[in-house]
């Protein structure tokens, strides 16, 4: 199985952490959750972090069986709404970027 992840490293503008949370439920899970191929679309809000550290407010998961299941993911016209839904709301309610990262099953098996 092969997981992408989206690390969402700033912060929620001041007094937006609700309406934010809101609009990722309503407005980006939704269309991530239309990918083919997606086994599993899963959302996490992070909790307050030590001083210091990297923020990361919101972690979106999405499981795919293989790499062709990715691949027709990433060609499918479901990407480019995903995405624009996604930067609509970061554009309103977050400040700070995105990293993307990648993570094959096998790498944890013992």
């Amino acid at each position: 199985m092969i997981t992408r992840y989206a690390l969402f490293e700033g912060k929620v503008r001041d007094g937006q952490a609700e309406a934010f949370r809101t609009a990722v439920m309503e407005t980006i899970l939704p269309k991530w959750k239309q990918f083919p191929g997606a086994l599993d679309v899963r959302v996490t809000f992070a909790e307050a972090r030590d001083e210091g550290a990297p923020e990361f407010p919101m972690i979106l998961a999405v499981n795919y069986p293989d790499m062709a299941a990715v691949e027709k993911a990433l060609a499918s016209p479901v990407r480019t709404e995903a995405r624009a839904a996604t930067e609509a709301v970061l554009s309103r309610f977050f400040e700070g970027r995105i990293h993307h990262h990648v993570t094959l099953a096998h790498e944890f098996q013992l």
